[in-house]
């Protein structure tokens, strides 16, 4: 594994996983989010944001932690293993509300200055309906991938702590 990509759903614990990943294997991190968005929350636009991933992956070894699905053809030409964390929408919702009183007024680490945390009608519904339009479409597309594409599906952080422990 060097070139690693981990999709989920907000708060399913991406970031988590790739910094312990980041730990375990010496391999840097590159955190979507801090890309895409610039101070203020202001997006970037379609081609900065393909140029800022191509960029980013330019290296031999990476752990990506994101979703982005409209650009998730850039990191799957490259990538060799993708880490799928399926959780229950409950416990995401439950690790964004946390997440969310622990940065309250503050940037997370994993994202750039001036984004401080927040959360809205917006994401939550995201959240909330990520088992029934993302997940499918994922599946979907992980489904067409090369067989020699190493692809973990995980459900539950139990099967995260295993995966961790194997390595």
């Amino acid at each position: 594994m060097k070139k690693i990509m981990i999709i989920g759903s907000g708060g399913a614990g991406k970031t988590t996983l790739s910094m312990h990943l980041s730990e375990k294997l010496d391999i840097p991190v590159v955190h979507l989010d801090a890309i895409y968005w610039k101070p203020g929350w202001v997006g970037s636009q379609k081609e900065e944001w393909e140029e800022k991933q191509k960029q980013a992956l330019s290296g031999d070894k990476w752990i990506v932690d994101g979703n982005y699905i409209s650009s998730i053809h850039l990191r799957l030409e490259q990538c060799d293993t993708v880490i799928f964390l399926n959780f229950s929408k409950y416990l995401c919702l439950y690790n964004v509300l946390k997440r969310y009183f622990q940065y309250r007024g503050k940037t997370r680490p994993d994202l750039n200055s001036d984004c401080p945390e927040r959360i809205d009608f917006e994401f939550l519904q995201w959240i909330w309906n990520f088992p029934r339009y993302n997940t499918p479409a994922i599946l979907d597309i992980l489904a067409k991938q090369p067989e020699d594409l190493n692809i973990y599906v995980m459900e539950s952080p139990k099967e995260i702590r295993s995966f961790l422990t194997s390595l």
